[in-house]
């Protein structure tokens, strides 16, 4: 556009009057601005060159961590350790030191164990779905949020496991391995399917995080000063030399991936869900569950990706490449999969009515306003309410408050799947058989572990690796297309 108005701007050509200059250059090709409606903005501000793109990234992870860093990670690495005593407590001592009882036999433990799975679903559809969309401005928060996807996994695998009890057993009632006492896995059972597909997603999205990262792995290796940095740095770059050939495979490879992990996008959450679905429990047994868990989770996985990139991008003045339009975009996916889950709140309750069951409509009114209605009306105020904020522009980019109401939609998809498991089972179809859920202080601490463990995985990330993908951010500036004047196009003539 700036090129265009400038031609614009210029002298007109001057004509051949009275024969006089019968060798004038031939006249220049004058193109119009295009209309203001149609101009996109910039996905990295200011024109920036690849040099300062390269420094401002690689230095993140080159130079010391400011003062922060250091605490930050200290209390992180806490809380870590902290979780794994817990469970190593809760191991030698067996679940009843959880508030389990009957018939609430899932609570706090399934709750986290969805919670995290949620929370990994952004960095995926981030990195696959938009990048067979052709949507450009996935690039400068793709990285983070793919390696957001494997530390919530991660975090999101130790609960299925300990709330088993006997984890030593894992071994044998997970894979169908033969043994001498005659367990065999129960493949009928929705959380032997989770097992597949949370193993399934994990691997898939770790190949996809560390296909795109052996570029900046290459940069960072021809950068480094350090011997041990070089040494570690080249061996994961697996000899990457920026040849045509290398890049021709490169893109193959991660085209490849990105398809196949489109699919893992629906189908993890969805048969997560049908840890429910599948069982004739009230308030379970739906089958709105599928759709509705994968835009639950999308909408999570997208407020945990604002909640850590809007800091860091202030923190470590990235303003120019993670800008105010790619968190606006974010939003405007958070309010569209908000809605979806607001949909799916009234629809549970229409088709509770509906269908007649008195045991389904009770479900459902004892979540409204049964003992848990506190934590009811907290998911509708965080999950319904709060997203809908975002059709403001001016909130849209404002930073402190977008990153305010991400924190919401965090807190409002864990009391979600609260409500959903503790809601549905804690009074049974007798009322001599109910109960009330109460955590226990190693419930909670538990689960404030975890988030430890994503914090330090992550602090480490951003420490030796690079946050936001260099070579990818390059590929969408003006200087990368060869048909924009900043990337070499030439003028034309008649």
């Amino acid at each position: 556009m700036a090129n265009a108005a400038a031609l614009s701007a210029g002298a007109a050509p001057s004509s051949n009057q009275g024969g006089a200059d019968t060798h004038a250059a031939p006249p220049k090709i004058v193109a119009a601005a295009p209309p203001r409606e149609l101009e996109r903005y910039p996905l990295v501000l200011n024109n920036r060159p690849f040099n300062w793109i390269t420094e401002r990234i690689a230095g993140v992870c080159e130079k010391p961590m400011p003062l922060w860093w250091w605490p930050a990670f200290i209390v992180s690495f806490g809380g870590m350790m902290m979780m794994f005593g817990l469970v190593a407590y809760l191991i030698a001592t067996g679940v009843g030191v959880w508030g389990l009882n009957q018939p609430a036999a899932w609570a706090w433990d399934i709750t986290n164990f969805v919670f995290w799975i949620g929370i990994g679903h952004a960095g995926t559809l981030i990195s696959a779905v938009l990048c067979l969309l052709r949507q450009k401005w996935r690039t400068a928060i793709n990285r983070a949020a793919e390696a957001m996807t494997l530390f919530a996994v991660a975090c999101a695998g130790i609960f299925p496991v300990v709330h088993t009890g006997r984890v030593w057993m894992a071994l044998w009632w997970l894979p169908p391995i033969p043994n001498n006492m005659a367990i065999w896995p129960q493949f009928r059972s929705p959380l032997l399917w989770d097992v597949f597909a949370v193993s399934t997603y994990g691997t898939v999205s770790l190949l996809f995080w560390y296909t795109g990262l052996v570029p900046d792995l290459a940069t960072l290796r021809d950068r480094a000063t350090c011997k041990i940095k070089r040494l570690l740095y080249g061996f994961f770059s697996l000899g990457w030399t920026g040849s045509n050939r290398n890049w021709s495979n490169y893109e193959k490879a991660y085209l490849i991936l990105a398809g196949l992990s489109t699919p893992l996008v629906l189908s993890v959450h969805s048969i997560v869900s049908f840890d429910f679905a599948v069982s004739q429990v009230p308030g379970w047994h739906t089958t709105i569950f599928p759709p509705y868990f994968v835009a639950g989770a999308i909408f999570s996985g997208f407020g945990m990706v604002l909640t850590l990139m809007i800091p860091m991008r202030t923190l470590f003045h990235l303003e120019d490449i993670i800008t105010v339009k790619h968190v606006e975009l974010m939003c405007k996916v958070i309010l569209a999969t908000g809605s979806m889950v607001g949909y799916a709140y009234g629809m549970e309750f229409f088709i509770a009515w509906y269908g007649g069951s008195p045991y389904e409509l009770y479900a459902f009114k004892n979540r409204a306003f049964g003992p848990y209605w506190w934590a009811y009306w907290s998911m509708i105020t965080c999950n319904v309410i709060s997203p809908h904020l975002f059709w403001s522009k001016t909130i849209r980019t404002n930073m402190v408050l977008v990153w305010i109401i991400a924190g919401f939609v965090n807190v409002g998809m864990w009391f979600e799947r609260f409500v959903i498991i503790v809601t549905s089972i804690h009074r049974d179809y007798l009322p001599s058989s109910w109960g009330y859920f109460t955590p226990t202080w190693v419930d909670v601490f538990t689960f404030v572990g975890s988030f430890g463990l994503f914090m330090t995985l992550f602090l480490l990330f951003i420490r030796y690796l690079p946050a936001i993908a260099i070579s990818e951010v390059k590929a969408v500036t003006p200087q990368a297309d060869p048909h924009h004047p900043l990337g070499g196009a030439k003028e034309h003539h008649h």
